[in-house]
């Protein structure tokens, strides 16, 4: 990790840039495979899990016959965390639920607001080395939560066309049966245009590589929606002199495990602190299996030695992922944070217990979004529709202020919807 001791403003602008992976134009290929697909429907996504995945499919969906199979090789110990972890969310997310209320404006006229579920959504969950099955408890946990009509989801096979069994159990437990077995570009394609096999839907949710995020931004041009614009997954720590390092260096690893484009940031007021972390990441990270991807990770990682004071805005400037607060003054931090997509607190609160069973969900605005954007919740998965009803008596409350402010704007139809009223009611 590269170090800094008091940065002034401008090295901040700098030192607090995020990654920038080198990566070609994927317009022509967003364009060509969304054709494709539009064109071909499921026989060019067979041919792309070919081409991409090195997989054969027969058949795109999961089969009923493929998720048994799978809930019965999973272990039960397993079965159980999931479980757990799916209860908390659960019960997390159900009190997000927000309850219609009826107001009177003025006597005679009713305004109120419900909350009305998207029909159709599409989940979008990695495979590969790392089976985000724990991503599908914070998307469809939400989305049932929501009244959500139609919820599909697609992740990538294996080279032998089957999908990892921890997956299929989790997507059983959400009571998800439309199950596809698709990755990629292609995969955001079929849920956005549909397909033979795999219906369109209305919003995109889910993580990915670079292509997943670039094809969900392009999906827009289709009039699809997503949950957020997405990045390399990061997280900033901060501790004082009196934080456990090992605990330290652990949240740090942790995040930086996720891949070689992750970035993890260690703002101390401690300048021997900072030390001992990195003492305790050189011997942590090398009993990790993806040692190699931390290394990676940590070359554009960085710690900042900086004032009390300045934490604050340098954490608002960053706008962090995931927040890690181990100091003594956690409590004047916690009042002045605006800028965080979740925010986890003490020395006993790992970000891992968030990524997996704490109950919050994990799905956050990244690479400075949570300026902006909010994390996945139950509002992700529903529209806000207004409703208004207005009496005999209401409209002679209201109409002359309607009639007045029609007629300036020079919309003398919409003053005399109110005119032909009021006269009826006089």
């Amino acid at each position: 990790m590269k170090q800094y001791e008091f940065p002034s403003l401008e090295q901040l602008e700098e030192i607090l840039q995020r990654p920038i992976l080198a990566q070609e134009n994927l317009d022509k290929l967003l364009l060509e495979i969304f054709l494709e697909v539009k064109n071909r429907g499921d026989e060019a996504l067979k041919e792309y899990a070919f081409r991409y995945d090195k997989v054969k499919l027969s058949e795109i969906k999961v089969s009923e016959q493929e998720i048994k199979k799978a809930i019965d090789s999973v272990d039960q110990n397993l079965k159980d965390a999931i479980t757990q972890a799916y209860n908390n969310i659960f019960t997390f997310h159900e009190s997000q639920v927000e309850k219609s209320v009826k107001i009177e404006t003025m006597p005679g006229v009713f305004c109120w607001r419900k909350s009305v579920g998207i029909d159709k959504v599409g989940l979008y969950i990695p495979g590969g080395s790392a089976p985000l099955f724990s991503t599908i408890l914070m998307l469809a946990i939400p989305a049932k939560i929501a009244n959500c009509k139609e919820i599909i989801l697609c992740t990538p096979s294996d080279s032998s066309g089957k999908i990892h069994p921890a997956i299929l159990f989790t997507a059983n437990l959400c009571g998800i049966t439309k199950i596809y077995k698709l990755g990629g570009i292609q995969a955001i394609a079929a849920m956005s245009l549909g397909t033979e096999s795999v219906p369109a839907v209305y919003k995109l949710f889910g993580p990915g590589n670079q292509f997943v995020t670039a094809a969900k931004i392009f999906a827009q041009k289709y009039k699809m929606s997503i949950d957020m614009p997405a990045g390399p997954s990061e997280v900033m720590v901060v501790c004082d002199e009196f934080a456990n390092a090992s605990y330290v260096a652990s949240d740090l690893l942790a995040q930086a495990e996720h891949g070689a484009d992750s970035q993890v940031v260690l703002l101390s007021t401690s300048k021997k602190k900072i030390q001992e972390v990195l003492a305790e990441i050189s011997i942590q990270s090398e009993q990790l299996p993806r040692k190699n991807q931390v290394l990676e990770a940590l070359q554009h990682s960085f710690s900042i030695l900086c004032l009390k004071e300045n934490i604050c805005s340098l954490i608002n400037k960053y706008a962090p992922e995931h927040l890690i607060l181990n100091t003594r003054f956690n409590s004047e931090l916690i009042e002045n944070v605006t800028n965080a997509g979740s925010i986890f607190i003490g020395e006993f609160t790992p970000e891992s217990a968030g990524d997996y069973a704490s109950g919050t969900n994990h799905t956050l605005p990244t690479n400075g979004y949570a300026r902006q954007y909010s994390g996945v919740s139950v509002d992700s998965f529903v529209k806000k529709i207004t409703y208004q009803e207005i009496t005999a008596e209401g409209i002679k409350n209201i109409g002359k202020t309607v009639e007045i402010m029609a007629e300036a704007e020079g919309l003398l139809a919409h003053k005399n919807a109110v005119s032909i009223r009021l006269k009826q009611v006089q």
